[in-house]
């Protein structure tokens, strides 16, 4: 009688374990099937998102053939002197982007942004994304405008590829200005290949439009109107995580390496429009006195503002630059 009973227990026990296995599987199975559901409504969502997006964009500029591909070049203004204006690493539409600078100089300069390959209107590329071959396709695309003298702007990481530019085209760069611009000694993370492939996928999925709903809008209450607004959030879906900024990225770790043996020309004028507080680095200033202190006529202005600087203090960028240039004459 005792063995029936333990022999019963034990039928118990393991149908019970049965049962808890099965509601363990089943509710796995719908985790599962929920998860793949959301990946297909987030995929799906951005495809046609993206397709409607596509309908509503608005081109602007004009493309030149740069290396066998289209770059898109605006130019604005009709002033005796040009400046170009280059972006930081992955401003999705420079030359709307740049749209209150512009504004602001180009009654007195004839203004040129480049939208470097991956950025803006411009082709996407698969060639390496080296200082060497971007400063090579952006001098391609200023010599197919004849545009050969003119002052260098640029944002951020065009500070590494600008050190390169001004040196290989000394002869046709009147001045540099950067704009919290970067420097060779401080370098970024080294990034790989590994490192980008989960991006890859995350922006394919569809992923990087739920990222970017949840984030804050990077230009509420700035002096954008809501049609270019419009514009440049569309450009941001259009452009983030693309192939070939994901190659620039994997490259900038032995772009800055390859600029710490570069200074600028000491004859040539370099002004520097720097944030006064790094959120980051204490050696932002102190790295950007060292680039500027052998310069004939080189400055350094301190705004209090964010990495962005141009978006908010344009008028003041303006502003003293044309002050700046004008002390060189």
């Amino acid at each position: 009688m005792k063995v029936t009973q333990e022999a019963e227990k034990e039928v118990q026990s393991k149908t019970k374990t049965k049962k808890v296995l099965s509601i363990l599987f089943k509710v796995l199975c719908a985790i599962i099937i929920a998860i793949l559901l959301f990946v297909a409504i987030v995929y799906t969502v951005n495809k046609i998102s993206s397709y409607s997006e596509q309908k509503r964009m608005e081109p602007y500029g004009q493309r030149v053939s740069v290396d066998g591909k289209q770059m898109n070049v605006t130019i604005q203004g009709k002033g005796g002197e040009t400046v170009v204006i280059l972006p930081g690493f992955g401003t999705a539409a420079p030359v709307l982007d740049f749209k209150p600078l512009i504004s602001e100089l180009s009654p007195y300069y004839k203004v040129v942004v480049v939208e470097p390959f991956g950025y803006g209107l411009s082709d996407q590329t698969e060639k390496e994304r080296s200082t060497a071959n971007i400063v090579s396709e952006i001098h391609e695309a200023l010599q197919s405008l004849h545009i050969d003298r003119y002052i260098l702007m640029g944002h951020s990481i065009s500070g590494i590829y600008s050190l390169d530019y001004v040196n290989k085209y000394e002869n046709e760069v009147r001045a540099f200005v950067g704009l919290d611009s970067s420097v060779p000694a401080l370098s970024e993370q080294k990034v790989d290949s590994s490192d980008t492939q989960p991006i890859k996928w995350f922006r394919n999925l569809g992923f990087a439009r739920v990222q970017l709903k949840l984030s804050a809008d990077p230009y509420d209450g700035l002096p954008y109107d809501e049609e270019t607004k419009e514009q440049l959030n569309i450009m941001i879906r259009k452009n983030m995580y693309n192939t070939t900024q994901l190659n620039e990225a994997e490259s900038m770790y032995s772009n800055f390496k390859a600029a710490e043996r570069l200074t600028f020309p000491p004859n040539l004028p370099v002004l520097f429009f720097v944030q006064a507080n790094h959120p980051g680095t204490d050696q932002w200033i102190p790295e950007h006195e060292k680039l500027v202190k052998d310069s004939v006529h080189g400055e350094m202005v301190l705004l209090e503002a964010n990495h962005y600087l141009y978006r908010s203090h344009s008028k003041e960028i303006a502003e003293k630059f044309m002050s700046f240039m004008g002390g060189i004459q």
